[in-house]
């Protein structure tokens, strides 16, 4: 808000002429014409169900509120309903263009604040609230589509549906602001994931995503690079609650599955003189390792993901899972059903699929740069659009609250 009126300069926005006012049945009107326009625009979005736009109806009533008061208002009345009418008004043309949407890591998205105050004070802006609003309002195909099915095909009963379409049109807000000509995009209820090249559908994959008690976060980010022939360095939750217990019964298993065991420096430690009894959750100095080749956990390829939840694409030793409708096993990342295809687009045809089909173990790991970092989005939209037809998805994680 600080910034709006540092902009204009002024300390009122909407007050700008005599108090000259009167209520008719929660109709507030000011001489002005600046008054006048702000209850087009509150009226405009109290009425914009249809819109998918979350709106803070507790502000607007404290707005209504204040204007009801008897004049003269006094000048402190006159400031806060000034500034909450402007912080309304200026969230929902923020709302209505990049969405509402919160991803557990956004590393993509910028502030577009100023972006939104200039729209409010162009010239002309002011003269039309629906022209102005339709103007401003997504023009995704995707979008469009979910939009008319809110407005024309549920009712104020479909409380869940009803949250899913807000959800999914909130995406298409965020991505269509967001993306660029090249993007990979995966969504979690889904279990799928698309590659997007010159802003068409260049590839189009099943995925194993996380669990319902390991599941994958929500992310927009960036994919800087490629490992061909990674480790799969294990996370010590899985170290301690899986492998360790899988040892202790069977004391062949490292060995069956490809495992070093390496100390906090990543050191390799010779585990012929290890009591594996001896150790249990909280008492486990080591750590696990699994040697590089076709039988590894994470596959060939590991597209590294910028964020902080150690959260990355791969391929799989088993490929056998894309055959399952249902798909939720991972322990939050995310497995890809043709990794190679996706591997070669990024890195622009210059990856040796043949050398990394033989899956020989014991290859040396490398890491390799892409041309471009690519943005990545992963999101948790229980709804698809098949054709013009909307179709629901189980709401796997149980994310989806009633509106």
């Amino acid at each position: 808000m600080e910034k709006f009126y540092t902009t204009i300069h002024q300390p009122l926005y909407w007050f700008q002429s005599n108090v000259n006012w009167f209520s008719m049945a929660k109709n507030y009107f000011w001489s002005g014409k600046s008054i006048d326009r702000a209850n087009q625009w509150l009226k405009a979005i109290e009425e914009s169900e249809n819109l998918g736009v979350l709106i803070n109806h507790g502000q607007i009533d404290q707005i209504h509120a204040l204007l009801s008061q008897k004049p003269p208002i006094d000048a402190a009345s006159k400031a806060k309903t000034d500034t909450l009418i402007t912080d309304v008004i200026l969230h929902f043309i923020k709302s209505l263009q990049q969405g509402s949407t919160r991803f557990d890591h956004d590393q993509i998205s910028i502030n577009r604040d100023s972006l939104y105050i200039s729209q409010l004070l162009k010239p002309g802006f002011m003269n039309s609230v629906s022209t102005s609003i339709s103007s401003l309002d997504c023009k995704d195909h995707d979008y469009t589509i979910y939009k008319k099915f809110l407005k024309d095909s549920l009712t104020i009963t479909d409380t869940v549906k009803r949250a899913i379409i807000i959800v999914a049109m909130n995406y298409r807000r965020y991505l269509s602001l967001n993306h660029t000509s090249e993007f990979v995009l995966i969504n979690i209820p889904e279990a799928e994931a698309w590659y997007f090249k010159n802003n068409a559908l260049a590839l189009k994959m099943r995925t194993v995503v996380g669990k319902k008690t390991t599941q994958t976060p929500t992310i927009a980010s960036y994919i800087p690079s490629i490992t061909t022939f990674p480790y799969w360095n294990v996370p010590r939750d899985i170290a301690i609650k899986e492998i360790l217990p899988k040892i202790q019964k069977n004391e062949n298993y490292l060995e069956q599955n490809n495992f070093d065991v390496v100390d906090a420096n990543s050191t390799v430690v010779d585990d012929d003189g290890l009591n594996w009894n001896d150790f249990n959750e909280k008492d486990f100095p080591y750590y696990f390792r699994q040697a590089t080749g076709s039988d590894n956990a994470l596959g060939v390829v590991k597209f590294n993901l910028e964020n902080p939840f150690s959260i990355f694409l791969h391929g799989t030793s088993n490929q056998k899972t894309f055959a399952n409708e249902y798909r939720f096993l991972s322990h939050g990342c995310i497995r890809l059903e043709n990794p190679f295809d996706l591997a070669n687009a990024l890195l622009r045809g210059k990856l040796d699929i043949e050398e990394l089909k033989e899956g020989k173990k014991d290859q040396v790991q490398s890491v390799k740069p892409l041309p471009d970092k690519i943005p990545t989005f992963i999101i948790y939209m229980p709804v698809r659009i098949d054709g013009k037809t909307v179709t629901f998805l189980n709401d796997v994680y149980g994310l989806i609250k009633e509106r």
